[in-house]
């Protein structure tokens, strides 16, 4: 399984993500997606992480958490269609 996250800053960092989503366990990979043109971070991530347990404690954690000025949408990732 994979994390969306949404809303990020865009300033942050894949080092600024695994920081905060570590505090629930072991966080396999970061995926920042950035824009073609410009090169910027598009406002959105996604995490794995080691189990599906410390996947659901940091989703129901980090929902609705405020981070770096904003309010982060952190939810179970969709499978890509």
């Amino acid at each position: 399984m994979s994390i969306y996250v949404g809303n990020l800053a865009y300033n942050v960092t894949k080092d600024d993500i695994t920081e905060v989503f570590a505090e629930y366990g072991t966080v396999k990979r970061v995926h920042v997606p950035t824009d073609r043109e410009t090169g910027r971070m598009r406002g959105f991530a996604f995490v794995e992480m080691q189990s599906e347990t410390e996947e659901a404690s940091a989703i129901s954690e980090l929902d609705g958490a405020e981070w770096m000025g904003r309010v982060l949408k952190v939810n179970p990732a969709r499978a890509r269609e």
